[in-house]
């Protein structure tokens, strides 16, 4: 073969060593950013979960404490109504005994 070839030859292979020294680290810069891009999206998911999980728990918080004061209250107006009763069981008590025609079998 001529010289000529061989540097033909040595050029092109030099120019395919120089494309690929030049595109293989633009590949990887390129792949980095779209994993860096990925992990952003991923860590905007992830922030927007713990606000929405933030949110339930302060609601549900709310709630149990909602449900705490309702308690309360149940209890006090049962043990309103259990004096409510027992002063009217008093009170027919004291009917019972002032009335004379209530047999006193009859009486509580």
């Amino acid at each position: 073969m001529d010289t000529w070839i061989w540097i033909v030859i040595a050029v092109v292979v030099a120019l395919v060593l120089l494309g690929l020294l030049f595109f293989l680290p633009r590949r990887r810069e390129a792949q980095l950013e779209q994993k860096r891009s990925e992990a952003a999206t991923l860590r905007d998911r992830a922030r927007i979960r713990t606000e929405k999980a933030d949110q339930r728990e302060s609601l549900a918080e709310e709630q149990a404490e909602e449900a705490r004061r309702r308690e309360a209250l149940a209890r006090e107006q049962a043990e309103e109504a259990r004096q409510h009763r027992e002063a009217a069981e008093e009170t027919a008590r004291q009917a019972d005994e002032l009335d004379p025609d209530v047999d006193d079998s009859a009486r509580r």
